[in-house]
């Protein structure tokens, strides 16, 4: 599987932008797909995941309310809206697939595929 992330830039607080992610190389029919990111000098954390075939959606706290994931199974394509961004949300965003499928989506150990990466700063 590979992974291709695209979307990110500059942004002032407050703003939005949409993070895509797409995959190729198989269909994506029972994987999570998942958004992590690290913010400089932090680890790595877990942003939000979806689980392909059902489209159930996990967030992590930070983000519910103000983030969306979502998908287009026709595209083999994940998205990610970010809403009222912050200069917290500063960080490189990557995708990722766990082909497992349905194991902790929250734990970046589980994942087996990963996207380069794209990088998101917001201005305050």
């Amino acid at each position: 599987v590979q992974l291709q992330a695209s979307g990110g830039g500059l942004v002032q607080a407050g703003g939005s932008l949409r993070l895509s992610c797409a995959a190729s190389g198989r269909t994506l029919s029972g994987v999570t797909m998942g958004w992590f990111r690290r913010a400089p000098g932090k680890e790595r954390e877990f942003v939000a995941a979806i689980r392909w075939s059902s489209g159930r959606i996990y967030y992590a706290d930070s983000v519910k309310g103000r983030f969306t994931i979502s998908r287009d199974n026709a595209k083999n394509t994940m998205y990610l809206r970010m809403n009222s961004l912050n200069a917290e949300d500063t960080a490189v965003y990557y995708c990722a697939a766990d082909l497992g499928g349905y194991r902790d989506y929250d734990l970046a150990s589980v994942y087996d595929y990963w996207g380069q990466g794209t990088l998101v700063t917001v201005s305050s």
